[in-house]
């Protein structure tokens, strides 16, 4: 089967998004499908299945770029159309697969809307435009034959395929004698036996990880190591305590070793739909704290983690102990996430709509 990846988003940014097209490709190739994806031309080196589409610089946020347009006839022939985002390379996907009788199918990654006011600089302007952006999607989506998402809440007007994106298991596993360096800023715990609170995943507003900094201002007898890049990172370094340490984004191979050295990850985020770097982290043995919001509240629970109120910096406190004192079998309790189970349904959802 061939089968053609339509995305807004991919390397060299390094996302959610580019990560599961990466690991569902090698997935479904290995099984004998051809699978090739259109993207927005960068710095990437394509191989022969990897076709870039002229891009513009985005002036919004420099991690992606702005696709223009590419022919569709130039476009190998596909069994499948498959999208994962919602600007011009989707709607070139949705065009291909109308005009060649494809199947069409959309995974609902990001709730777009939520970083409009990173780049708007305001709340009211935000929401406006956040309206429209939803009502055009609405109208996008429901000209798909088939449209996943990782829970059954995507705040848009389609019955969803409860499709999560899925953990690599084989990848993301515990590591033997794993560590992060220790912090040597001063003022900060330079033991390397001092307590390792974590995050890793891209830095805006709506990823909230001023809150963390906040619970370290409170804890610096833990260090805390927080891995990303994004625009407001350098105004959340300046404002960091001493027990902090930013690193840019890891490659994927050195993420396990990350994850595993952590004894817990944290976030505070708002805008997540699976949140794939918890369940990651779940899966190395590394218990998660996570907000009480969706979707953590459907996928951290006692067995992997702790939740708090968002906000609420005793409550956050409460589940980063709760995870330092506990001790739960968090790899066996998101073995249902794994990235096989997510690529047999795969298959059936393009044999199923064919």
């Amino acid at each position: 089967m061939n089968i053609g990846f339509f995305t807004d988003s991919y390397f060299p940014g390094i996302d959610g998004v580019t990560y599961t097209i990466q690991s569902w490709r090698d997935r479904l190739e290995s099984r004998g499908h051809d699978v090739y994806v259109v993207y927005p031309e960068s710095s990437h080196d394509p191989d022969d299945h990897e076709i870039p589409v002229p891009s513009l610089p985005n002036p919004f946020y420099r991690q992606y770029r702005l696709p223009t347009f590419r022919r569709l006839s130039t476009l190998p022939d596909l069994d499948v159309v498959h999208c994962h985002g919602p600007a011009s390379t989707g709607l070139m996907g949705l065009r291909y697969a109308k005009r060649y009788g494809a199947t069409s199918v959309y995974t609902h990654h990001t709730p777009v809307e939520d970083y409009f006011v990173q780049g708007l600089k305001s709340e009211r302007l935000a929401s406006v435009v956040g309206r429209a952006y939803v009502a055009y999607e609405n109208r996008f989506l429901n000209a798909f034959d088939c449209v996943t998402a990782s829970t059954s809440r995507i705040r848009r007007d389609v019955e969803p395929y409860r499709l999560p994106v899925g953990i690599e298991m084989d990848r993301f596993r515990p590591q033997e004698n794993a560590r992060v360096t220790a912090t040597a800023t001063d003022g900060g715990p330079t033991a390397v036996d001092a307590p390792v609170v974590g995050y890793s995943g891209r830095m805006t507003r709506k990823k909230n990880v001023d809150e963390i900094l906040r619970l370290a201002d409170r804890l610096p007898e833990v260090r805390f190591e927080l891995v990303g890049e994004g625009p407001v990172r350098g105004d959340l370094e300046a404002d960091a305590p001493g027990n902090v340490r930013f690193h840019d984004f890891l490659p994927r191979e050195e993420l396990p070793d990350f994850y595993a050295a952590l004894d817990v990850f944290v976030t505070a985020s708002t805008c997540d739909t699976l949140g794939l770097s918890t369940l990651e982290a779940n899966a190395c043995g590394t218990p998660v704290a996570a907000a009480d919001v969706a979707p953590f509240d459907e996928t951290i629970g006692p067995e992997n983690g702790a939740r708090f109120a968002f906000g609420d910096l005793d409550e956050m406190e409460r589940a980063v102990r709760d995870c330092l004192d506990g001790d739960r079998d968090t790899r066996g309790a998101v073995e249902r996430f794994s990235v096989e189970q997510t690529v047999d349904e795969l298959e059936s959802i393009y044999g199923v709509t064919a």
